[in-house]
């Protein structure tokens, strides 16, 4: 019963209203930095609600089962990593072994929701961009594990998240340590790709594809989709605050040190987002497979030296 209430209450309610605040963040400070005033609070919700009231359009040719149902597999994916991550930042001591490998598989569901939604639809330029997106994901994947290998390392080669948690809680933070600050960049750029931002945008390049993998999703399913990228905004920085800045603390005064771990993250992606152009696919490829790989090795060889 405990882990329905976790999956219901902080996996799907509380994740939702997180991200939502974060979309609004993220979206005032876009446009404060271009000198605009922004959406008011509730616009992300109120986006969302609209949608809903949309009528589902399926394209002719498209795969139905596939088409409707993939935009529920990224939701349900980032709904279970959400109450996973919750249940073992409060419950440290309850973690299981390996839950760290089951969080990155499901971290990889969103992408791969996006992808077969894209290729069920049956439209030329949703193919392109799930294409790209697909490419993505293999860039991005090696130096992202590559950099979840250094908490691993760190926590004395254990994949329970409650190790991690309970190891920071100890020594001080990983992000305080050589290893742990460059796997800490690489993770940034990895999660900037996963959300599918600017300068990682490049499946949905709305000036080039139309949206790419969504350019045919309408109503509900594209209200789905836009909750998961919502409920992402949250869960992927709380994911890099687990592993690298000890977790979140609800009593006191750790309170608002989460809640400021938490915005000066939500502050770096927006920045990162606001001052980079889109690049190409195989310029994010070389990227990811170039620097971020050779740094993010770098990093799990300092903290196999305990650097």
């Amino acid at each position: 019963m405990i882990y329905v209430i976790y999956l219901i209450v902080f996996g799907f309610i509380l994740t939702a209203l997180i991200g939502l605040f974060a979309s609004w963040f993220d979206r005032k400070i876009t446009a404060r930095v271009q000198y605009r005033v922004g959406p008011q609070l509730l616009q992300p919700l109120i986006d969302i609600i609209k949608l809903l009231g949309k009528e589902t359009l399926i394209p002719k040719g498209a795969s139905r089962f596939s088409f409707l149902g993939a935009p529920l597999l990224g939701l349900s994916s980032v709904a279970l990593v959400s109450a996973l991550l919750w249940f073992n930042n409060l419950n440290p001591q309850r973690s299981f072994i390996g839950d760290i490998i089951v969080t990155v598989y499901l971290l990889t569901l969103p992408s791969l929701s996006i992808i077969i939604g894209g290729f069920a639809s049956a439209n030329p330029l949703a193919s392109v961009g799930a294409s790209r997106e697909m490419k993505l994901i293999l860039s991005y994947e090696l130096p992202f594990i590559l950099a979840v290998l250094v908490p691993f390392i760190q926590s004395g080669f254990s994949l329970r998240f409650g190790q991690v948690i309970t190891y920071q809680s100890q020594h001080g933070i990983i992000l305080g340590s050589w290893s742990g600050f460059l796997a800490f960049i690489v993770m940034l750029m990895c999660i900037q790709a996963k959300l599918g931002l600017a300068p990682f945008d490049i499946s949905e390049a709305e000036t080039e594809i139309i949206g790419g993998p969504l350019v045919e999703y309408s109503g509900a399913p594209l209200a789905v989709y836009k909750l998961m990228k919502n409920m992402l905004l949250a869960v992927l920085p709380f994911f890099v605050i687990i592993i690298f800045m000890g977790g979140l603390k609800l009593t006191g005064i750790h309170l608002l040190n989460g809640m400021l771990k938490y915005l000066v993250l939500i502050i770096l992606i927006t920045v990162i987002r606001n001052t980079n152009p889109r690049v190409r696919i195989d310029q994010a490829i070389r990227f990811f497979w170039g620097p971020m790989t050779i740094l993010a090795a770098i990093a799990v060889v300092l903290a196999l030296k305990g650097l």
